[in-house]
Parts: C-alpha cells; structure tokens; sequence
C-alpha cells in the first residue's frame, strides 16, 4: 500500500493538521532540486525535517552537512563554508576544505541564516545562482552541486525591511516554505511527544516506561512550552531521572516551567531600574575619581568596557550575536574589542 504525502517522518511525532502539513510539503519537496526555507520558532524540531528532506531525497547516498551561522564570526563563518589556502589568514597554516565541497553530490543545511552578514550573503548567492565559489585568499573557481536547505527563527521580511537580510537572497532560498508551528499551536500533539520522550529516555536510562496519570496529562497539555519540544523532551526526562520507578506526576520535577521560574526567583536582583542605577554610578564615580583625573573618559569606557565584555560572555564570544543584542554595527563592536585588548597589552608589545 502506498504511503499517504501527510505520513509521519522519521523521528518527527505529532498527527495534528499543522504537523500533517508540514509532512506533506516535506515529502513533496524532498524529490526535487527545489530549496527549502523552514520556518519556526527555536526548538520545533527544524533540523528533523531537514534531515528527512535529505534522506527522501535522491541526494539521499551524499552526504548531509549542517551550519549554525550564529555560532560563528564572519571571518570563521567563511572559512567554515568556503574553506581556505595555507597562508589566507593568521593562523591558516595549510589548506581547508570547506562545507560546500565537502557537501558536494549532498545537502548542506544552513541554520540561522540571518546571522549571516551581508558581505557573506553576497557571496552565498552566488553561490546558488552559479554553484562555484572561491576558498578564501584564492583565485581558483571551485564548481559544486550541493542542495542549499536554509532556516530561521526570525521574520526573514522584517529583516529584509529593517536592511539587515539581501532580498535577492530570500527570493532564492524562499522556493518552498515549510512552517513548523511551536507546540502551544498543536497542544493535540503533546500526549504522544510525551509518551516518545518517557519510551526513550527510560531505554536510555534501564527503567521500566512509567506511565502517565490523566492529572500528569491535563498539566503537560495547559502549558505553553515557550521552548517547544526540545523544552517538553527535557521535562520528560527530567522526570525518568527523578522518578526511580514511581509514578509520574508534577511533583517530581514541579510543574512544566517552574524549574526556570524558579531558577529566576533564585537570581540575586538588581535594586531600581536603569536610571536609578545610572545615576547611582555616578555619584559614586564623582566621589572615586580624584580632581584632574579624566572623569568623562574613565566612566563612559569603563562602563562601555563592561557593557560589551558582558554581552559577549552572554553570547558565548560570538560578535555577531553580541552586534545584534547591542543593536551596534559588527564593524563599530569589531574595532572596539580590538581597542581594548591593544590598551591591555605592555608598551611595546607586539601585535
């Protein structure tokens, strides 16, 4: 018997008419060379479904590699897409290949795709357009055949209108949708993801599967799970771990979601709100800083110095994403980490 376009995917669970849609589409577009943009909220399972585009797909025997480009500067995101020669840049000390060779015949799944600059979409388009690019630092074209599967969890036209995202780029990744819709959408799903989860983290864990109450049920089915499924699959087997072979309820772990309330509650706070703090700053700045020391200079880049350090330890020293949580342009944030580490170093050191 044949199976139906809307059949669930491998590893993907959930019957729900969203979900049976996007199964649909899945299938639909896996055969053909068409690119595919995913669409959906951070943890809703988009690189499940391009995996199963993949493994449809006739590329299916080729190689299937996946990018976070919000995981990694411009200079390194380019290097990891398009490789490089020995001696391109500080630290090039031989030849790489890149994702898109090593994609070649396959797929390459690009995720995050607005953290990509503009310079790099450039480049990424033509790419797509042509199929060759050059390694960096050199001249020789390198042609490929690699099948682009692109996603986000952003609004790629709200960063198109706010300059940030190329429209041409869009136009060519934009061939067929697929929307994944965050678990408060398909609430109907949330039964069977939970007994999927409690099945496998029970195997992993060498436990009889705990069952769950009606009450355990109601609870998983009234929470939102900002967090989508990989939020709901922690939760699950948070209660494996606890349970020790009793029943499941919330009283094991607490309720879905008080673990992170909670943790918040924990937090040491900080006492009045921005402007109080400012000028709290200040007058204890006034009674630090001597007459004639440079009172301007030393608060604003001590404050700017903390400022941007704390960002970018927030976003695990990626400049990118600590650019875009500052609303600074990547080259103004770019030059002034570059400023504070030449002001850290010796006179004379090298640089």
């Amino acid at each position: 018997m044949p199976q139906r376009d809307d059949a669930p995917l491998p590893e993907i669970v959930g019957a729900s008419p969203a979900m049976r849609e996007v199964y649909r589409l899945t299938r639909l577009a896996a055969p053909t060379r068409a690119r595919v943009l995913i669409l959906g909220e951070t943890g809703t399972g988009k690189e499940l479904v391009a995996r199963a585009i993949h493994q449809l797909s006739t590329r299916a025997d080729g190689p299937y590699i996946r990018v976070n480009c919000g995981a990694l500067s411009e200079s390194l995101l380019e290097s990891e897409l398009y490789g490089h020669v020995k001696g391109a840049f500080t630290g090039a000390v031989d030849n790489k290949i890149g994702r898109f060779e090593a994609a070649h015949t396959g797929t390459l799944f690009l995720d995050e795709i607005p953290s990509m600059s503009f310079r790099l979409q450039v480049k990424l388009l033509r790419v797509l357009q042509e199929g060759e690019f050059e390694r960096v630092g050199d001249s020789r074209t390198i042609r490929v055949d690699v099948r682009v599967i692109a996603a986000t969890n952003l609004s790629l036209e709200e960063e198109i209108t706010a300059g940030r995202f190329r429209d041409d780029l869009f136009y060519r990744l934009n061939v067929i949708p697929i929307y994944l819709p965050p678990l408060r959408e398909r609430r109907e799903d949330v039964p069977e993801l939970a007994r999927f989860f409690l099945t496998r983290y029970a195997d992993e864990n060498g436990r009889d599967v705990p069952e769950l109450s009606d009450t355990m049920l109601k609870a998983l089915q009234q929470y939102d799970w900002p967090g989508n499924v990989r939020e709901l699959e922690n939760y699950i087997e948070r209660l494996v771990v606890l349970s020790e072979g009793r029943p499941l309820s919330p009283d094991l772990a607490g309720p879905p979601g008080e673990e992170v309330h909670g943790l918040r509650a924990k937090l040491p706070r900080a006492s009045g709100d921005v402007p109080t703090l400012v000028r709290q700053l200040v007058r204890q700045s006034l009674l630090a800083v001597r007459p004639g020391e440079p009172l301007y200079d030393r608060v604003m880049t001590t404050v700017e110095r903390e400022l941007i350090e704390q960002v970018m330890r927030q976003c695990g020293q990626v400049q990118v994403k600590a650019a875009a949580r500052l609303q600074m342009n990547r080259n103004t944030l770019h030059q002034k980490i570059k400023e504070f580490t030449d002001g850290d170093r010796p006179a004379g050191a090298a640089g």
